[in-house]
């Protein structure tokens, strides 16, 4: 028995385990308690009971519907009475001039056909739609007094806002907006409108058999042509962008990893004598990646100017101290009989390094830079949004908008389908680096010797 337990009486090592326990007992609910009240205080503070309300979820989802959908607008210019259509309302996806979907119908009096009993008429004064189960809606636009509009009797419904100069009405049909200048409709349709092919191109609205057999008689090239040189879609550019994006990954990543290895022998002792070169060295390494990669990416574009260079270069200063301090514990826990061993050979420093050190830190620094290339090439999306470069770039920009959400998933779609073969791309790498072979290969090996 241990020297606690005979210097105490019976009633001391009863009083003792008590005290133990309701210690341990305070600690086991006492720190929960204690992280419940601070995210009461948090919930309270943060005003998560209002945010609720503050929600404009209309315009959630409005977002959520142009992201797998497109609007075709027919417009009105009440000066002069000219009738244009548009897919998304943009100059690229305008009809000609004269036409119009088949659900329009041109004339002195323009007739939308919004389908399911909703017509909406552009006369020559007047703009009529006709509703459903509540009646026709009026409304004439005048420079002088408005927009005058005339309403079935009764109370107005919330789908419809109306104020002197201007009248808005939104139904599952589609939306007509009057002002004293313009007078629109948009109607939603699913899908991406002129993906593939804008209105000018001969292959718009082909099916896909007729694009085969068009591409089988030789005009294969002048089909990719017009989808990689879409005007609404920028094929082109997005492709560029992303390869921006991963440019940006790759030479930062390489570039740090570059420079922090022989910075990482400086921050070792079994590699560096000198304990201030020793300190400074791994304070620059603090500094460097303290600093998040988005400030460097600000500093150095005022420094350098826009660009995917300056992304490149704000992603190899923040991970050469993030390398710097992985590469250097690395170097630390090498094996220095190895070393040892290749200097009995007579080898020189740079060659003991070469030979006895690298291939014991290749696994541990491959695995670092493939695992930051990959984490990387997300952090150059946002990066690239800062700097003018890159996939980031197009992703803010359609963003901001707010007009194409539909550019919007687009971009999101293919900055997942980046990561996703960067992850491939990475891990394929590292078995093939690191392992040596893979997987089919090993299983020949394992056939083989059991043959023989």
């Amino acid at each position: 028995m241990s020297t606690f337990a005979t210097d105490l009486t019976l009633d001391e090592l009863k009083a003792e385990a008590d005290r133990l326990f309701s210690r341990k007992r305070l600690i086991n609910f006492g720190l929960p308690a204690l992280v419940l009240v601070y995210l009461t205080y948090v919930f309270f503070a943060f005003d998560v009971p209002g945010l609720a309300g503050r929600a404009n979820w209309e315009n959630g989802k409005t977002l959520v519907a142009d992201s797998y959908s497109y609007k075709t607008h027919i417009e009105r210019d009440n000066r002069t009475g000219e009738v244009s259509a548009a897919i998304e309302g943009e100059r690229k996806g305008a009809y000609p001039e004269g036409q119009a979907p088949d659900w329009v119908a041109l004339g002195e009096t323009t007739v939308i056909d919004l389908e399911d009993g909703h017509i909406v008429r552009f006369g020559p004064e007047t703009v009529e739609y006709d509703i459903p189960g509540y009646g026709t809606v009026r409304a004439t636009p005048t420079r002088s007094a408005g927009v005058q509009a005339e309403l079935p009797a009764g109370d107005v419904p919330d789908w419809i806002n109306v104020s002197k100069n201007r009248m808005a009405i939104t139904t599952d049909a589609g939306r007509l907006t009057v002002t004293r200048n313009r007078s629109e409709v948009f109607r939603y349709f699913n899908g991406w409108g002129l993906f593939f092919f804008t209105l000018d191109s001969p292959y718009y609205g082909k099916s896909v058999p007729q694009l085969i057999g068009l591409a089988a008689n030789g005009e294969a090239g002048a089909i990719l042509n017009d989808f990689w040189t879409n005007k609404m879609w920028r094929h082109q550019d997005v492709a560029w962008a992303i390869f921006e994006t991963i440019l940006m990954a790759f030479l930062g990543t390489l570039g740090a990893g570059m420079v922090a290895l022989p910075l990482a022998f400086l921050a070792t002792r079994n590699f560096n004598p000198l304990g201030t070169v020793r300190f400074l060295t791994r304070r620059v390494f603090d500094f460097v990646r303290g600093v998040d990669a988005l400030i460097w990416t600000v500093v150095l574009a005022r420094a350098f100017g826009p660009g995917p260079l300056t992304g490149a270069l704000a992603i190899l200063v923040t991970d050469t101290g993030t390398f710097g301090k992985i590469f250097s514990e690395a170097l630390e826990n090498v094996d220095q009989k190895q070393i040892e061993g290749v200097q009995s050979t007579g080898a020189n420093a740079p060659q003991r390094y070469r030979f006895g050190v690298i291939p014991q830190v290749t696994p541990v620094l491959l695995s670092q830079l493939l695992y930051f290339l990959e984490s990387n090439t997300r952090s150059a999306t946002v990066i690239g949004a800062i700097t003018g470069g890159g996939i980031g770039l197009l992703l803010t920009q359609a963003i901001i908008t707010q007009k194409d959400w539909e550019e919007v998933a687009y971009y999101i779609v293919l900055i997942i389908l980046m990561v996703m073969l960067m992850d491939w791309f990475s891990g394929w790498l590292r078995r093939r680096l690191i392992q040596g072979e893979t997987k089919p290969q090993r299983k020949k090996a394992k056939i083989a010797l059991s043959a023989s």
